[in-house]
């Protein structure tokens, strides 16, 4: 056989190829359900009933959101606090304020307590030092390669810096720490001029690369940059710096921050192990679940007549429970959580800020129709699977729709989580490399038996 007989001719020819090996490899990938119980495997490192196994000490977050009492699960009001302090607290105290909080959230997050007009002054001096990407970091890479993923993009991009980074793989808390506040500065351009990329690339836009101004928050910047005018009133910048707030951190043991720990254990940088917490995050069971939440809700107001009529919304609902309506998963998306029973504390906080700009922006209808989905589900829930179990509306039931209020695309979302998200993960890198000292590194059962080689030309 000659060897332009074995090159592949055709895409149908290797789509043909493709599908007999994934025919031959279906049940490779199998394992019995049986197999979990019979070697007590916590499957997603959960326990029986849902609450995740420990596997840490932390002094960064603590998400509260039931009490353990004689065995028994008992829900309770949800709580989140950053270093001690209830972030609805906080929240709270920079709309009475009416100033920005995110900067002074990372600064809490990093250094364990909140600072001083001083330090604050100085440390937001400093990000805003951070903030110009490397010489042609655009062109090389953010254009060369465009993506209609602006999460991969982001990613690929983090990545990217450790090139230009003359001391990369350093791991001192200094050098940590002058990384961390790099990215906390440079993520939300990457992320605003990937778009801008991605807009003129697939959508035929122009290509407006808006660069950021060093006097300016992180929220005030982002909607500059994003916006080919640049404009943005004040309250679209506090409410989107509140969404930032709300998603900063949220513990160690979520599925992104547990990436950046596992990689921070191993003695990697700061940028590959941040960019893995971005991949987690693309995920939709993770942060790219508020996407699937506007999508749920699009398909809910093209498929109720009357939002408002309590009976057709319960029915439609379940048609989604059942997999017949929605996009099949049979999952109601915004609602429930792995930790919060009676109440998500960022859901609540979202919510409260966000009433008056639906009214004002005309999208009060939507608002209501949300406020319906959290009140009905639990009940149609209860019915449905015969389980009694309490369930609030989560974080993601209502940021889409202040995202959507703040005319901020789709695919904006669950880049906006990220942008939030660097100060968690890299809080929690630098307590991992720290403190913990060791490489995580989980056991898993292997249940293929020994099996004799057999010689090439007798295999069947």
């Amino acid at each position: 056989m000659q060897f332009e007989d074995k090159i592949i001719a055709s895409d149908a020819e290797r789509t043909d190829l493709l599908r007999e090996l994934v025919e031959e490899s279906v049940s490779t990938y199998q394992i019995p359900g049986a197999a979990f119980d019979n070697y007590h495997i916590k499957r997603g490192l959960r326990e029986p009933d849902g609450t995740g196994v420990m596997a840490g000490v932390t002094r960064v977050c603590n998400a509260h959101g039931y009490v353990i009492n004689e065995g028994e699960r008992t829900p309770v009001d949800g709580e989140l606090y950053y270093r001690g302090y209830r972030m609805s607290t906080l929240c709270e105290n920079f709309v009475k304020e009416n100033r920005f909080g995110f900067a002074e959230t990372c600064y809490l997050l990093f250094f364990g307590h909140l600072p001083t007009k001083e330090q604050l002054e100085k440390f937001t001096r400093l990000i805003s030092s951070y903030e110009a990407l490397p010489a042609r970091f655009d062109e090389d890479i953010l254009m060369k390669a465009p993506s209609k993923s602006i999460m991969n993009k982001m990613a690929t991009g983090v990545l990217s810096l450790y090139a230009y980074d003359e001391d990369p793989d350093t791991t001192t808390l200094e050098n940590m720490l002058r990384q961390s506040m790099s990215l906390i500065a440079r993520v939300p351009i990457i992320a605003a001029h990937s778009y801008a990329v991605a807009r003129n690339v697939f959508g035929g836009h122009s290509l407006n690369l808006n660069n950021p101004r060093p006097e300016l928050s992180t929220a005030e910047n982002f909607l500059r940059m994003l916006r080919p005018d640049k404009s943005y009133t004040d309250e679209e910048a506090k409410l989107l710096d509140l969404c930032l707030v709300v998603h900063a951190e949220h513990g160690g043991g979520n599925n992104s921050s547990f990436a950046c720990r596992v990689l921070s254990s191993s003695g990697t940088d700061t940028y590959s192990a941040i960019s893995a917490a971005i991949g987690s995050l693309k995920g939709p069971r993770h942060g790219g679940a508020n996407i699937k939440v506007q999508e749920m809700f699009d398909d809910i107001k093209a498929g109720v007549r009357n939002p408002r009529d309590d009976e057709e919304l319960t029915r439609y609902l379940l048609k989604i429970m059942e997999g017949k309506a929605g996009d099949g998963s049979g999952l109601i998306y915004g609602m429930g959580h792995a930790i919060y029973t009676k109440s998500d504390p960022r859901a609540l906080m979202l919510k409260r800020h966000a009433r008056d700009l639906a009214e004002k922006k005309g999208f009060g209808e939507d608002f209501a129709l949300l406020e319906a989905i959290e009140r009905l589900t639990p009940e149609i829930f209860r019915e449905y699977k015969g389980i009694n179990k309490q369930m609030c509306a989560n974080v993601d039931l209502y940021s889409g729709l202040i995202y959507r209020m703040l005319n901020i695309p789709e695919m904006m979302y669950t880049p906006l989580f990220a942008i939030a998200r660097v100060a968690g993960w890299c809080a929690h890198r630098m307590e991992e490399f720290i403190t913990a000292k060791r490489i995580i590194r989980p056991a898993y059962k292997c249940i293929t038996p020994g099996r004799d080689y057999i010689p090439l030309d007798k295999r069947r």
